[in-house]
């Protein structure tokens, strides 16, 4: 062998060597994402009609985030921000549902592949946006932002290995599809794998709770809702999706475990955004926002602890690139600070004083309104109150009460999509909310006592500005905008929220086209509203 070729062999070898080692040394990363589940829905938190023994143990044996608040109420947006570590509102159309996403928004998964990670994902991953679809989408991304699927195992309905609890779950086995990827896809790399289920999403098959052993006693409703028999089941119906997610988390867990790699990976479950009930998903109160964490990696974090910092999404893709040891040259510059720091502490409650505030906000969400605007929304949540600001006031905040007819040029449909028979039909009226038994039970029944106020809170234009103290005041009915005692407080909040939305060149604040969010086409199907004021 020439000298020179051995030389080359040996610089080979040596960079081998160094590659393994690096890799013994960094550790594996589970990231679990449910999609619309509240913070209060797991037994850790001490629901009494969800189980999550899962989840609870990542939670007990890990750090349980109390104060997690998503990037927006809303899926794709939330998403969003995870992967750029940035505001949605940082990020244009790529912060925006069922937008294309632009290149140069580039998602921390490309960096961890780039650095030796071996990455993939199963269910939902960053969506819904339109990825490149051929040459014309040259700016485009071509791929998911979460990685490449392994989606391909499923249930089989009907047969005897079909287990799921409901009609309505999905039929992808996510735990089956993980075992193929670190089977045949990691090799002897670190992973990054992206569980993406997609439940608790709606819609439910209804009363499946009914095969399992729950009680309609059991519920704790939301102070929002009137308590009835129709939102006990419905919300127990959530629960059994909830469970069905956490089922296969625990059979994520128990497999790590048997191959030796659960001690050297970091698990991280969380949710994008809040249950999709009225009211909750697609608003920035605490059960739209306010979403489950837990970190668990004994090896290096302490655990058994119970954190009230306050967490928000933009933090996670710098603390996941920290972990990795992986820089974040190549991305746009990242707005949210590595919770490494708390991750390694043995503090609970407050860790760093610093972290005060946590930010959310949402602009359109589904096709609810005329031109297909938005509901603009801000949000800034400190640990003992949440401001609001609604940066439309004069829209609805659910949607439209009353849309064209599909078809027609501008047939109405009732107000309120009920027929004369005082049926509600879905889809015909509040369609950033999603269709289910709890909002017809609210449109229904509008017009008794012990119903309207449940229905006008979910439904009825908003203040420009609402503040909630969220300990005296967790489900959001009262607000304090205006009581003198809470002055201080109000002023406190807006100072902050508008600080961090300049800093971070908000265009609803700095930009020269503050409207420029509804500007941005949907590639989802849409429809058709009358003109604001020309409602029946």
């Amino acid at each position: 062998m020439k000298k020179s070729s051995l030389i080359l062999f040996l610089l080979i070898a040596l960079q081998l060597a160094a590659k393994s080692q690096t890799n013994e040394k960094r550790p594996n990363i589970l990231f679990v994402i449910s999609d619309d589940q509240s913070f209060a829905h797991t037994s850790f938190e001490g629901s009494p009609f969800v189980n999550t023994p899962a989840f609870d143990k990542v939670a007990s044996e890990g750090i349980y985030f109390k104060n997690c608040i998503a990037g927006s109420p809303g899926c794709a947006p939330s998403r969003s921000a995870i992967i750029t570590g940035r505001h949605h509102w940082q990020n244009e159309q790529s912060g925006q549902h069922a937008a294309p996403w632009l290149k140069k928004y580039v998602p921390f998964v490309d960096l961890l592949s780039a650095n030796g990670y071996a990455t993939g994902r199963t269910g939902k991953g960053v969506s819904p946006f339109q990825y490149a679809r051929n040459e014309q989408d040259s700016t485009w991304r071509e791929t998911d932002a979460a990685g490449i699927s392994h989606s391909e195992i499923q249930y089989k309905v009907g047969s005897a290995e079909d287990v799921r609890p409901s009609t309505k779950v999905s039929n992808l086995n996510y735990f089956e599809n993980f075992k193929y990827f670190m089977e045949n896809v990691k090799g002897e790399n670190p992973f990054f794998f992206w569980f993406g289920s997609t439940e608790p999403h709606r819609d439910y098959e209804l009363d499946s709770w009914k095969r399992t052993d729950k009680k309609l006693s059991d519920v704790e409703v939301p102070g929002f809702f009137p308590e009835n028999a129709v939102i006990r089941g419905d919300m127990l119906d959530y629960a059994v999706e909830i469970e069905w997610f956490d089922n296969h988390l625990n059979q994520m867990l128990k497999y790590l475990e048997e191959i030796g790699e659960l001690e050297n990976t970091i698990i991280i479950v969380t949710s994008d955004n809040g249950m999709p009930f009225p009211r909750a998903k697609a608003n920035s109160y605490e059960y739209g926002i306010h979403v489950p964490l837990a970190v668990r990696y004994p090896k290096d974090f302490p655990g058994g602890r119970v954190v009230n910092d306050l967490i928000g999404f933009a933090d996670l893709a710098p603390t996941i690139l920290e972990l990795a040891g992986t820089s974040d040259v190549g991305m746009m510059p990242i707005t949210g600070k590595s919770l490494v720091p708390i991750l390694e502490s043995t503090k609970q409650g407050v860790v760093d004083e610093s972290s005060k505030y946590a930010f959310s906000g949402r602009e359109r969400h589904s096709s609810s309104r005329y031109l297909n605007w938005g509901y603009p929304q801000r949000a800034i949540r400190s640990e003992d109150f949440l401001l609001i600001w609604n940066i439309k006031p004069d829209r609805w905040p659910a949607g439209a009460p009353q849309r064209i007819k599909p078809g027609t040029a501008n047939e109405l449909l009732p107000m309120y999509g009920v027929d004369e028979q005082g049926v509600y039909h879905d889809g015909w009226a509040f369609t950033d909310t999603d269709d289910s038994p709890t909002k017809t039970y609210l449109i229904e029944n509008r017009l008794e006592n012990d119903v309207n106020l449940f229905f006008r809170l979910a439904h009825d234009k908003r203040p420009e500005y609402e503040l909630f103290d969220i300990k005296k005041d967790p489900d959001n009915i009262t607000n304090l905008i205006g009581d003198i005692r809470f002055e201080n407080v109000e002023k406190e909040l807006k100072m902050a929220l508008l600080e961090e939305l300049v800093k971070t060149a908000d265009p609803r604040v700095v930009g020269e086209d503050k409207e420029v969010f509804d500007s941005y086409l949907r590639y989802s199907p849409m429809r058709e509203f009358p003109a604001p004021g020309s409602e029946n």
